[in-house]
C-alpha cells in the first residue's frame, strides 16, 4: 500500500507507441491532484558480449534529439503475450543479425518515473552466433542505416564516462556489465526472472 489512490483515469491521447492518461489521484493527506502519465509498453535492451568481451553497439538516428546515438540493440515490448527475453532475442536478431545461447537479466530500469510508466529490462547475452545472411531482417526508416560496431567493454565504459554514449539504458547496461564482469558474472538473475515493474496498462 502506498497511500496514493487512483480515483479516475482518462486517456487523452493514443499514439502508435504510447498513450497519455490524465489520472485523478487521492494523496495520503486526502487531497486530490491530477497527474498526466505517459503509458508505455516497456522495452528490452541487450548487452551482447562476444568471446573477446566486446560489446555490440549500434549507432542509430533518433528524431527527438535530431542526432545519431550509440546504443545497445533494443526494442519495444509491444507483442502481446511475448516474454521480455524473447523480445530481446528478436531485437538482437533484427538489429545486429545475432543469436545468443546464454541469457541473463542484467538490470531493470524505470526510465522517466516522473511522467512515464516505461520500464526497461536490460539483458546480458553471451555465446553469440551469426544469423545467416538470407534470414536477416531488413530494417526500414531509422533502422535502414544502422551502424554496428563491436567495442571492448572497458572502452565502451570509457565512452559512457566521456559522454559518447548518452542513451540512458545503454550507459546503464554497459556499466552494469562491467560491474558484473568484476564478480565473474555471478549472482545474475535468470532471463525469465519476475518483473513486477513491467507496465500493465500498456500490455
Amino acid at each position: 500500500m502506498t497511500g496514493y489512490t487512483v480515483e479516475g483515469s482518462e486517456e487523452i491521447y493514443a499514439g502508435a507507441i504510447f498513450s497519455l492518461h490524465k489520472d485523478t489521484v487521492r494523496m495520503p493527506d486526502g487531497k486530490v491532484a491530477v497527474r498526466e502519465t505517459v503509458v508505455h509498453p516497456g522495452a528490452a535492451v541487450v548487452v551482447a558480449l562476444d568471446e573477446q568481451e566486446q560489446v555490440v553497439l549500434i549507432r542509430q538516428y533518433r528524431h527527438p534529439v535530431r542526432d545519431y546515438l550509440w546504443e545497445l540493440p533494443a526494442g519495444l515490448l509491444d507483442v502481446a503475450g511475448e516474454q521480455a527475453h524473447v523480445g530481446a532475442a528478436r531485437e538482437l536478431a533484427e538489429e545486429a543479425g545475432l543469436t545468443a545461447a546464454r541469457w541473463d537479466t542484467l538490470l531493470d530500469l524505470r526510465s522517466s518515473p516522473g511522467f512515464s510508466d516505461e520500464a526497461v529490462r536490460v539483458f546480458l547475452a553471451r555465446d553469440l552466433g551469426d544469423i545467416e545472411e538470407a534470414d536477416r531482417y531488413v530494417g526500414e526508416h531509422e533502422e535502414s542505416d544502422l551502424t554496428i560496431r563491436r567495442v571492448p567493454l572497458d572502452e565502451a565504459a570509457r565512452w559512457v564516462l566521456a559522454g559518447q554514449i548518452e542513451n540512458a539504458a545503454a550507459a546503464a547496461g554497459v556499466l552494469a556489465a562491467l560491474a558484473a564482469r568484476a564478480t565473474g558474472y555471478s549472482g545474475l538473475r535468470a532471463a525469465d526472472a519476475p518483473w513486477p515493474a513491467r507496465p500493465a496498462r500498456a500490455s
